[in-house]
């Protein structure tokens, strides 16, 4: 019987402490056994490193290191991944604040191991309390990296999930210096599209892995600045050109566009915050274009300002919830 082939586990963490052991403990319950996990501690505070160490007296397969220096979040996964065991056949990454369930290495390895072109194995996946990742008819298994692409593009099928959704194939990571984009506001989409661009994915019909919300992360961070729009736009316009046809790609991009320029009009009524703004334009950048003038803007402000009178209720919520948001970043300052 042939030996199974090495995945590479890797936790990248900072200041998880009130997650990582529920982390820790789903990756040591796993089916498959051989695994290394590497636990990569950002210059952690909260006691973070403390735990990892505990686990890491327990099992010989874990491995914890520090990072010499704090840097972004990122940065931290890439130099992460880069220590990975150099016979490593797949790379498992686990954020600390998931968990994945007992038969998720097992079965994303069965489907990498049955179709050797599928560089990304996804599945199904909790996020929060709500399921997703469909879009893939059972019991299809496998798919080309283009086909993946466009029913992200065309039906914004979330199969890509986040990176505790995936298993990477190692001799990808390995040749990709950085292996997440450092430039891109939503760098693990960014990186399946640029794969798939050139590879296969695979796809397991269950539910493998649980991605928290609301806990303080990247995207609960960004919530206030209404960030989904502003990703489809960006996805469309950095993408759309290599997946879809010149008419799929205009009747896709020109709802969104519409869409997008409506929350710039009702973020100027509503006098946002320079870090919405800040936002908006690095993200804009990132496929060359600029916040639109005050001028090409000013249609959109008045019809935003016609909503208000038409409903003072949606103004009143609106500031509401920026209100609320704002607080709820200086509380957390």
């Amino acid at each position: 019987m042939s030996r199974q082939p090495l995945v590479s586990v890797v936790t990248p963490f900072y200041n998880t402490a009130d997650y990582l052991r529920e982390c820790i403990e789903s990756v040591l319950a796993q089916t498959y056994l051989r695994f290394e996990y590497l636990l990569v501690d950002n210059q952690s505070t909260d006691g973070s490193a403390e735990i990892a160490a505990e686990y890491a007296e327990r099992d010989q397969r874990i491995r914890v290191i520090r990072n010499p220096e704090f840097v972004g979040q990122v940065r931290n996964y890439n130099r992460a991944l880069r220590q990975v065991a150099r016979d490593a056949r797949y790379v498992k990454l686990v954020q600390a604040d998931d968990f994945i369930f007992p038969e998720c290495l097992e079965r994303m390895v069965a489907v990498g191991e049955a179709h050797p072109t599928a560089a990304i194995i996804s599945s199904y996946f909790l996020m929060g309390r709500n399921l997703s990742g469909s879009g893939i008819e059972w019991p299809t298994e496998f798919i080309s990296g283009r086909t993946a692409s466009r029913l992200q593009l065309l039906e914004k099928r979330f199969i890509f999930g986040s990176p505790t959704t995936l298993l990477y194939r190692a001799d990808i990571v390995a040749n990709r210096r950085p292996f997440y984009p450092e430039s891109s506001l939503h760098d693990d989409t960014d990186l399946c599209y640029e794969v798939l661009a050139d590879a296969d994915m695979g796809f397991v019909h269950q539910v493998l892995s649980f991605t928290r919300t609301g806990n303080g992360g990247v995207l609960t961070d960004i919530e206030r600045f209404d960030w989904r729009v502003l990703d489809s736009y960006m996805v469309l316009r950095k993408f759309g050109p290599r997946f879809l046809s010149t008419e799929e790609l205009n009747s896709s991009i020109r709802p969104v566009r519409a869409e997008y320029l409506r929350i710039l009009g009702e973020g100027a009524l509503l006098a946002r915050e320079r870090e919405f703004w800040n936002y908006h334009q690095r993200g804009l950048a990132t496929v060359g274009e600029e916040l639109p003038s005050s001028l090409a803007l000013a249609p959109h402000v008045g019809r935003a300002a016609l909503k208000a009178i038409a409903r003072p209720r949606w103004l009143w919520r609106e500031r509401a919830r920026l209100k609320r948001s704002k607080f709820v970043e200086n509380a957390g300052d």
